[in-house]
């Protein structure tokens, strides 16, 4: 069988050419309407549209650049992050729950899971390595993203690239300060050149390191200029000062608002239809207004990343029966249940409340109207179609068969009381679900003129009409589905059963549902258990039954900081138009004000006890370190620690400024010791050097922390000298 131009061209990268040369040459064999359609989607806006909206989205990969005469295959892309979005997949945690095992080993494993399944059903391009800082826990898609600090979002994005692209193209997105909802298409995000680099796009800076092969620009717009044609984000700073050699891609319809200016900033495909560079890249090109060069410099870095990928594939693709299947389940499971963090957990009859003992439960209550909902997260983009979901009542139902289970669904404080008095324990399942916090379109702006400048013009000006209303309504008929979070708390009826629940069993639990902080001061004291348990996927009843009763030890630590009080947080408008970022959110917030969190960052308890012994440090290079130190499991059963390692500078600016540098996990056995040595970055503490247009690392001397979380105070310390 005759080899296609595109096989040809793998072949050579193969055998050690470069990909952008043989892109190259590539791109030469490319007539000028195939290569104005290696910029945006295959299909027309108005079909793809239609289909989107009365089919379903991304039931299949949705193509950008295919070229069959050359075999050029094209972007096929799959969302994500829970899993992938076509078929009816695998629903892993959602990845604020996987930041929370702060396990990059599993999550590279859950990559490769999901990669697997997306190749097996014809996709090449996974657009779901999600990694912006949630500034603020009521940004509604905070559960799409792994934790509030860039060193954790950092690694485990890295982890899932490394994963996923054993099979697809990852895509890293949105880039950049996307972590508002409700006001994504039009607000102007304001943050100052030193506080970017130095917080906001490192996580970014280390994929495009690990060598993803592509970014997603964001909705919003940066210091004036909208994210899908900002051109100091796309090409001055990634291009350049990162030499990323992927490909950018716009997020979808509406992603940007000038074709000319996003082809000349850096963008290089829009997706996910023939939109408004079809509509007005062919005249500008006739008349001077675009240049060929930048559709060029476009084409052949599409070209050249999906050659390096093709040519870096070492399995052929997976079968169908991958999707799903009974290692992927269980890995969900393992994921969901390795994520829950135990805040609480106080001595019940002279024991801690958890794990709860099977053999002497005879009746449980299980109470709340999410605890026998699934609880995948929310219905946007990322909402995976698993063929079941395991709620925790029917994972407690499962684990315990000889115990009598009584379920009360309604919000009637009196009849949990009641309830609960009657049973030997009481888990109460409390917190949000897709009608609280998720991804969100504003049904009111698809009749705005701005957004309808974005789309072409309608061959069907009636079916185009009807399609922007049935999406409005769509989005109307979902209007208390997703956006950000309008309360920090539980709904005032989950406290008043948590107080009902609690004052008649004192072996109350409370498993809290959420993606971003939970505000618990009004409850969590009168009750002896509290634990974050997540959206968390196919499998999370049965993890949650797993955790509870003891089969996995509490392992979970927690990706963000929980603050005691609102007032402890940046200020969060969801309907500002223009918002400034400083450096201040989440723990670094709490300790610049000098207020303890409720749970700090990186804190959560586990059915043992650790203690650390000694810390070591050493230079590995001129940002690096590494760490030694000694774990001791002193309780009596084996268990999981997560060592944390944060930095402090001693002198300079911002003196006694705490970040992470690193983590690593530790698996003890019960009684026994285990030495640790983990490296860990020096970046975090380093500065932006405007004239030199880079991050240093300032000499002097800092302080090396080995914690369980951030502030421990038994934490073990060592100084170094920075040269």
């Amino acid at each position: 069988m005759t080899r296609s131009a595109f096989e040809a061209s793998v072949a050579e990268v193969r055998s050690g050419a470069e990909a952008e040369t043989v892109a190259e040459a590539l791109y030469g064999q490319l007539t000028g309407a195939e290569r104005l359609g290696l910029l945006d989607g295959d299909e027309d806006f108005w079909p793809g549209f239609q289909e989107m909206i009365e089919e379903g989205y991304n039931l299949k990969p949705i193509v950008h650049g295919a070229v069959q005469r050359l075999g050029i295959p094209g972007l096929r892309f799959s969302d994500g992050p829970r899993g992938v979005v076509m078929g009816k997949s695998t629903a892993f945690p959602v990845s604020m729950a996987r930041g929370a095992t702060w396990d990059v080993e599993l999550e590279e494993r859950i990559g490769e899971a999901i990669g697997a399944e997306a190749r097996a059903q014809g996709a090449n391009f996974f657009g779901g390595v999600c990694m912006n800082v949630p500034r603020h826990p009521a940004w509604g898609r905070a559960q799409e993203t792994y934790g509030e600090d860039p060193i954790l979002l950092g690694e485990m994005g890295a982890a899932l690239v490394r994963g996923s692209q054993r099979h697809v193209m990852a895509c890293a997105k949105h880039y950049a300060l996307n972590s508002m909802e409700n006001a994504r298409f039009s607000v102007d995000v304001a943050c100052e050149e030193a506080t970017l680099h130095e917080v906001y796009l490192p996580h970014f800076r280390r994929v495009v390191e690990d060598g993803v092969s592509a970014i997603m620009s964001a909705y919003n717009s940066v210091n004036g200029e909208w994210c899908g044609q900002n051109e100091p984000l796309l090409t001055g700073v990634l291009r350049e000062q990162w030499d990323f050699r992927g490909v950018v891609v716009s997020d979808f319809v509406w992603g940007l608002r000038d074709a000319l200016l996003s082809l000349r900033a850096g963008l290089d495909v829009e997706a996910p239809f023939r939109q408004q560079r079809a509509r007005e890249l062919p005249a500008a090109l006739a008349d001077g207004r675009a240049n060929w060069a930048d559709v060029e410099r476009a084409g052949r870095r599409i070209l050249a990343t999906q050659l390096r990928y093709a040519a870096a594939l070492e399995t052929p693709a997976p079968y169908e029966e991958v999707v799903v299947s009974p290692e992927h389940r269980a890995l969900a499971r393992e994921a969901a249940s390795l994520a829950m963090v135990l805040v609480r957990n106080e001595p019940v009859d002279g024991s801690p409340a958890l794990p709860l003992d099977a053999t002497g439960l005879r009746t449980l209550a299980v109470i709340g109207r999410l605890a026998d909902e699934p609880g995948t997260g929310d219905h946007g983009s990322s909402d995976v179609r698993a063929p079941e979901v395991v709620t925790p009542l029917a994972g407690l139902k499962a684990a315990l068969p000889e115990v009598e289970i009584r379920h009360l669904a309604a919000d009637d404080p009196a009849a949990a009381g009641a309830l609960a008095a009657d049973c030997d324990a009481a888990v109460i399942v409390a917190g949000f679900s897709a009608a609280d916090e998720g991804e969100f379109v504003d049904p009111e702006a698809f009749g705005r003129p701005y957004m309808r400048a974005l789309y072409p013009p309608a061959p069907d000006r009636e079916l185009a009409e009807r399609l922007i209303g049935d999406q409005a309504t769509s989005q109307a008929g979902r209007a208390a589905v997703g956006g950000d979070r309008a309360r920090l708390t539980l709904r005032p009826v989950d406290e008043e059963i948590i107080a009902a629940v609690a004052g008649a069993n004192p072996r109350t639990v409370v498993a809290v549902r959420a993606a971003g902080a939970v505000l618990m001061e009004n409850w969590r004291e009168s009750v002896p258990a509290v634990l974050v348990a997540w959206y968390s996927g196919m499998q999370g009843g049965h993890a949650l039954a797993d955790v509870l009763l003891g089969h996995v030890d509490a392992t979970g630590r927690l990706p963000f900081a929980i603050p005691a009080d609102e007032a402890h947080l940046p200020p969060f408008d969801r309907h500002a138009s223009a918002i400034s970022y400083d450096r201040w959110y989440g723990q670094r917030l709490l300790d610049h004000l000098g207020v303890p969190a409720s749970y700090p960052l990186g804190y959560g308890l586990s059915y043992t006890t650790f203690e650390f012994d000694g810390a070591a440090a050493e230079l590995t290079g001129p940002e690096t370190v590494r760490m030694r130190t000694t774990v001791h499991n002193t309780g009596d059963r084996d268990g999981r620690h997560v060592v944390q390692v944060y930095g402090v500078r001693l002198d300079g600016e911002r003196a006694g400024e705490r970040a992470l540098l690193g983590f690593a996990r530790a698996r003890v056995q019960a009684g026994g010791s285990k030495e640790i040595v983990l490296g860990a970055s020096l970046r975090p503490l380093g500065r932006w050097d405007p004239s030199a247009r880079q991050l240093r690392i300032p000499a002097g001397p800092i302080r090396l922390e080995v914690a369980s979380w951030a502030g421990d105070p038994d934490r073990q310390e060592a100084e170094l000298m920075l040269p």
